[in-house]
C-alpha cells in the first residue's frame, strides 16, 4: 500500500512555486490556518519513516519510529548548542518532514554547514533562476552575497537580483549540482548608490527535481514559516533551517519588502554535501589540498601560536619579530625566513608579502601562515625550489598589518562579516589611503622641469604635513613606514580580496579629480611584468570558464590592470613604495569572496601556491652589484644606480650593494655617489636565469679627497695643491 502511495506521489503533476503575494503575511507569521493562499503548495502527505541503512528487513514499524524519534531528539539537542557570533539568527520554525522521493539523510545534523558557493563563484550564473528580472543586470546571476554594482549601476552589472515589479509571487532559486543538507540562508539588499531595495521577509522552498516543492513549516501551526530578512541593503542576515532539508534545489520566495522599494535580494545558501545513496548524481568535484597544513582562519592569538610552532620547528631558517603595535596594542609580527635570519647579506635581496591591510579581507593573512608552513616543511624536506629561494634572499612575512580590523571581521564570521566592516582600524583609517602622497610633489616638480637636477625622481622625502605629531597618520602605517627604512626591499606584494586581478603602480590619477586614468610609472614594462607572472600563475585568475566577480572582466586583459586606471587611489601602499623606496611593489586581489570560508582555504591555497612562489623568484630578474670605492675597496651607500631611458634611479644599501629591476634587454648603467667621479657601463638583461652582474668601482674627486685629508688633519700633497690652484685660475 505504501508503495502505491509513493509511486503515485512520486509522479504527481508539477505545482506552481508561489506561497502568497507580498502583504499576505505578517513578519514571521504565517497565514492563519483557514486561509487558503493562492497559488500555495498543499504540505506533501506524511509517510512512514525509512529504517536507517544497515536495519534489518525483518525490523518493526514501531521500532523504526522509536529510532527517528531519537534521531530528532539528537538533532534537537544539537540545535539548542547552535551558536553564532552575531545576533542576526531568527526564529527557529520546524520544517515538516519531506516529500516521496526525498533523499534522505539520517546523519546527525552538523554544527554549521559551509556555503554552498554563490558568493566564491562555485556556483555558476546556470544554476541560479528566478521567476522574473527587473532587467538583465538585475538577473538571477546577480543574487549572490556581497556582490558589488558598477559606478553606474548599469544593466550588465547591477547590485543583486531583483524581480519585476508586476511579479506578484517572486522567488529565487538554486540548483545545489547534487543532493545536499540545506542548513541556513543569508540574504543582503541591493548594493547600489541610487536605489534602496531590500527584502523583509520571506518563505524557503525544496526540490529533487524543480518540480515538486515543500516548504519549512511552523512546529505549533503546521502553516509556512516565515522568515525576517533584512533591514538595510549591506548588513548580512543569517536564517538557520530549524531542521535541515536534505534536497537539490532550493527557492526563496520574498512575502514582504521595503516599502517603496523592489524585490531585490542577495544571497548565500548554507549546505553540507551528502552521499547519494542510488548514485543518480555525479560526485562533486573535490576541494583539497595534499600539502599538511593547518587550513583554517587564525584569530591573533591562534595566529601567534602558529608562528612560534614554526620558528620551532624551523629554527635555523626563521626570525620572528615585531614592527610596531596597532592602536590598540597588537603586535605587527612578521615572519623572517632565510638561511641566515637576522642578517642583510651583501648581495642578498630583501624580499616582502604583506597581507591584511583591510582586516576584513581575511586569504591573505591565511595564505602567508601557509606559506610559512610551506616553506618550512619543504625546507627539511629537501624541496631543491625551496632551498634555494631561502638561501638567495630573505623573505618576509607580515601576514596581519590591521590586527584591530581584522578581530572585528573575524568574530563575526566568514560569511556574515560583509564587505566592509573590519575593513578599517580601530581609528576608522583606511590603512592604503594613508601613506605620504609623494605624486603631486613628484609630478609638479617634473612639470617645473626640475627632476632630477633640482628634485630627485628617487626616495622622495615625506612632506612636512606628514611629520608632524598631529597629522592623520595610523600607528600601523608608521610602523610599516620606519620597517621599509630600516631593511632595503626589492620587491613586494601586498597582498587584498574582493576581486581576482593584480594591479599595479600608479595607483593614483595623474590629472586632478579624475576618477581613473591610466597612469603608468617610468618603469611600466617591469611592473606590467611582474604582475603578469603572478596572474599568470594564479589557478583561479587562468580559469576560463570563470565569470567577472562583480562588474569589471579583468580577464580581457590579463588579469592585470594599472591601479589609477582601474580607481585613484592617493597615498597608496604601492606608490609609496616605489616613491620613497628602492621596492617594487603590486597589489594582488586574491579572490572574490575576502572572507572565504574555512572549507574553501585548501583550494585557495592550491590557487595562489605556485603564484606566490614564482612572484618571490622574480628578484633575479635584472641586475644587481655592489659600488665600491677604489682606494678603500669597501662598499659606497646611498650610490644612485640610473638607468639611461628611466626616469626613476634606485640606491645601494649600506653595504654598497643594489638590485635593479629589469625586463631583459641592453642597458646604460651609471653609478654614481657624493664626492666620487661617476661611471657608466653596459649591462645586458636576459631571459636566462639572474640577475646579471654589473658591479662598479668609483674614485674620488679631487675635492672629496682634499676634503678627507683636512678633516684627518694632513698636510695637502704638492700635486693635489698645484691642481687646485689650476682650477681656480680657470674659474677666475
Amino acid at each position: 500500500m505504501w508503495a502505491l502511495l509513493l509511486a503515485l506521489f512520486a509522479f504527481a503533476p508539477a505545482v506552481g512555486p508561489a506561497l502568497g503575494a507580498p502583504g499576505n503575511s505578517v513578519l514571521g507569521l504565517a497565514p492563519p490556518a483557514t486561509t487558503e493562499v493562492p497559488g500555495s503548495i498543499p504540505a506533501p502527505p506524511s509517510r512512514p519513516a525509512q529504517p536507517p541503512a544497515g536495519t534489518a528487513n525483518g525490523t518493526s514499524e514501531q521500532h523504526v519510529r522509536i529510532r527517528v524519534i531519537k534521531k530528532k531528539k539528537v538533532i534537537m539537542k544539537k540545535r539548542r548548542k547552535l551558536t553564532h557570533p552575531t545576533p542576526l539568527v531568527t526564529a527557529k520554525p520546524l520544517v515538516t518532514s519531506s516529500p516521496a522521493g526525498t533523499l534522505n539523510s539520517h546523519e546527525k545534523q552538523e554544527p554549521g554547514c559551509p556555503p554552498l558557493g554563490l558568493e566564491s563563484l562555485r556556483v555558476s550564473d546556470s544554476r541560479l533562476e528566478a521567476s522574473s528580472s527587473q532587467s538583465f543586470g538585475l538577473g538571477p546571476h546577480r543574487g549572490r552575497l556581497n556582490i558589488q554594482s558598477g559606478l553606474e549601476d548599469g544593466d550588465l552589472y547591477d547590485g543583486a537580483w531583483c524581480a519585476e515589479e508586476q511579479d506578484a509571487n517572486p522567488w529565487f532559486q538554486v540548483d545545489a549540482g547534487h543532493p545536499a543538507r540545506f542548513s541556513g540562508v543569508i540574504t543582503q539588499g541591493r548594493n547600489s548608490v541610487w536605489r534602496y531595495d531590500w527584502v523583509t521577509s520571506y518563505k524557503v522552498q525544496f526540490s529533487n527535481d524543480s518540480r515538486t516543492w515543500w516548504g519549512s513549516r511552523n512546529h505549533s501551526s503546521g502553516m509556512d514559516s516565515v522568515f525576517p530578512a533584512n533591514s538595510d541593503p549591506e548588513t548580512p542576515v543569517l536564517n538557520l533551517l530549524p531542521e535541515p532539508q536534505v534536497a537539490r534545489f532550493i527557492r526563496l520566495l520574498p512575502q514582504t519588502w521595503l516599502q517603496g522599494g523592489a524585490s531585490c535580494l542577495r544571497a548565500e545558501i548554507l549546505a553540507c554535501p551528502v552521499s547519494d545513496p542510488n548514485d543518480l548524481f555525479l560526485e562533486a568535484p573535490a576541494w583539497g589540498s595534499s600539502d599538511p597544513l593547518d587550513f583554517r582562519h587564525h584569530n591573533y592569538k591562534a595566529m601567534r601560536k602558529l608562528m612560534k610552532q614554526v620558528n620551532e620547528q624551523c629554527p635555523n631558517i626563521t626570525r620572528i619579530y615585531s614592527i610596531g603595535k596597532s592602536y590598540q596594542g597588537l603586535k605587527l609580527y612578521v615572519m623572517e625566513m632565510s638561511d641566515r635570519p637576522g642578517e642583510h647579506e651583501l648581495g642578498e635581496p630583501e624580499v616582502r608579502y604583506v597581507a591584511g591591510m583591510h582586516g576584513n579581507e581575511a586569504l591573505g593573512r591565511e595564505l602567508l601562515l601557509l606559506l610559512m608552513q610551506f616553506l618550512c616543511h619543504e625546507f627539511l624536506r629537501g624541496n631543491p625550489r625551496v632551498s634555494r629561494l631561502l638561501t638567495e634572499m630573505r623573505i618576509h612575512l607580515l601576514p596581519s598589518m590591521n590586527p584591530d580590523g581584522y578581530e572585528i571581521a573575524y568574530r563575526q564570521g566568514s560569511e556574515l562579516v560583509g564587505w566592509a566592516e573590519g575593513r578599517w582600524n580601530i581609528q576608522s583609517i583606511d590603512l592604503n589611503h594613508n601613506f605620504a602622497d609623494l605624486n603631486t610633489p613628484l609630478w609638479e616638480a617634473q612639470d617645473e622641469g626640475q627632476v632630477p637636477h633640482i628634485v630627485p625622481n628617487h626616495h622622495v622625502p615625506l612632506p612636512t604635513y606628514y611629520t608632524l605629531p598631529n597629522a592623520t597618520v595610523a600607528p600601523e602605517t608608521r610602523a610599516v613606514i620606519e620597517w621599509m627604512k630600516r631593511i632595503p626591499f626589492v620587491l613586494s606584494a601586498n597582498l587584498h580580496g574582493g576581486e581576482l586581478v593584480v594591479s599595479y603602480p600608479f595607483d593614483m590619477t595623474r590629472s586632478p579629480w579624475a576618477a581613473r586614468e591610466l597612469t603608468p610609472t617610468p618603469d611600466d614594462a617591469v611592473f606590467r611584468w611582474l604582475s603578469t607572472v603572478y596572474a599568470g600563475s594564479n589557478l583561479a585568475m587562468q580559469d576560463t570558464s570563470r565569470r567577472p566577480c562583480h562588474s569589471q572582466d579583468f580577464s580581457m586583459h590579463g588579469n592585470i590592470i594599472n591601479g589609477a586606471d582601474w580607481h585613484t587611489v592617493p597615498g597608496s601602499m604601492n606608490d609609496f613604495s616605489y616613491l620613497h623606496t628602492n621596492c617594487f611593489e603590486v597589489t594582488v586581489e586574491l579572490s572574490c569572496d575576502k572572507f572565504p570560508h574555512e572549507s574553501e582555504l585548501p583550494q585557495e591555497w592550491e590557487n595562489n601556491k605556485d603564484a606566490l612562489l614564482t612572484y618571490l623568484e622574480q628578484v633575479r630578474m635584472g641586475i644587481a652589484g655592489v659600488v665600491r670605492d677604489k682606494d678603500t675597496e669597501l662598499g659606497i651607500a646611498d650610490a644612485v644606480i640610473a638607468v639611461d631611458g628611466i626616469n626613476h634611479d634606485v640606491t645601494t644599501a649600506w653595504g654598497g650593494d643594489y638590485w635593479r629591476l629589469l625586463t631583459p634587454g641592453d642597458y646604460m648603467v651609471t653609478a654614481s655617489a657624493e664626492g666620487y667621479h661617476s661611471v657608466t657601463r653596459s649591462c645586458r638583461v636576459t631571459f636566462e636565469e639572474g640577475p646579471f652582474p654589473c658591479n662598479f668601482v668609483l674614485t674620488k674627486t679631487p675635492k672629496q679627497r682634499l676634503r678627507e685629508l683636512l678633516a684627518a688633519g694632513a698636510k695637502v700633497p704638492p700635486d693635489l695643491r698645484r691642481r687646485l690652484e689650476r682650477l681656480r685660475g680657470q674659474k677666475d
